[in-house]
């Protein structure tokens, strides 16, 4: 049985794809400019407000923590923060390119607990408790068994808010791209490190993300036996915005490539 919590999650999850996927079909929303390269619609504010809504009837009294709305005031008394993205993969949403999801953890006393990473388009699943394993809808998920870089589909993402760093990237990409079986960019960080969970993709990287943007995943990844980590291997992600995640044997080459 799930617990109360991840159902809480599950529903406002579907909430939000609902909009999302009316709002595809529709089109003609506004978009507005947050800085270069980095857009919302009237969409992410409407997926976000459903999300917010559902979580605050059943738990008034939890943190939030969401890519629009920034974090609650005068939440600190609580251990529970929901960590939100209501539309990852915005750019791609707005263009009609078809990968983007819909991200919410929940963080109990500095720890992941729960995890859903939503995908609207193709109706797919994820979730993950701590300790319960990770599933694809009703499927238990594991990472792959791939042992070793040159054999392995590794999943990255543009540091597109960070521009100085761009060099250090490239530097990255170009090890990676003589390294392993091949790079893939798809554009939406939460459902990437949901792929890695699931096998289609080996391992992960890219730096300069947000927390909401990896929560989700990051807990994906450890409940169905992969490792997360930042640039050296340390627990240190969440904090600093850059991550690596992958099979357990890949993960010690895959950090050795990007050093």
């Amino acid at each position: 049985m799930q617990h109360p919590m991840l159902n809480v999650a599950i529903k406002a999850a579907r909430r939000a794809g609902s909009i999302i996927n009316r709002a595809s079909l529709a089109g003609g929303f506004e978009v507005q400019t947050k800085r270069a390269n980095d857009f919302v619609t009237e969409i992410d504010k409407a997926a976000e407000n459903a999300i917010i809504d559902i979580i605050r009837h059943s738990y008034p009294d939890h943190a939030i923590l969401a890519e629009e709305s920034g974090e609650d005031t005068g939440a600190e008394k609580t251990e529970y923060t929901w960590v939100i993205d209501p539309l990852d993969g915005t750019t791609n949403f707005i263009h009609g390119f078809p990968q983007y999801c819909v991200s919410i953890a929940l963080r109990y006393r500095g720890q992941l607990a729960h995890a859903v990473v939503y995908d609207p388009l193709k109706n797919e699943l994820f979730t993950a408790s701590k300790g319960r394993g990770a599933y694809l809808d009703d499927r238990r998920v594991r990472v792959t068994k791939c042992a070793h870089l040159r054999d392995g589909l590794i999943g990255t993402g543009f540091p597109f808010k960070e521009l100085d760093r761009l060099d250090l990237y490239m530097k990255q990409m170009r090890t990676m791209m003589t390294s392993s079986a091949g790079v893939r960019r798809a554009g939406a960080a939460a459902l990437d490190l949901a792929y890695v969970a699931c096998g289609r993709i080996d391992g992960f990287w890219e730096m300069g993300l947000s927390p909401w943007d990896m929560a989700a995943g990051a807990l994906l990844i450890r409940e169905a036996g992969g490792l997360v980590g930042g640039l050296t291997g340390e627990d240190d992600w969440y904090e600093t915005g850059d991550i690596v995640a992958s099979t357990p044997k890949l993960f010690p080459q895959l950090l050795e490539a990007i050093k």
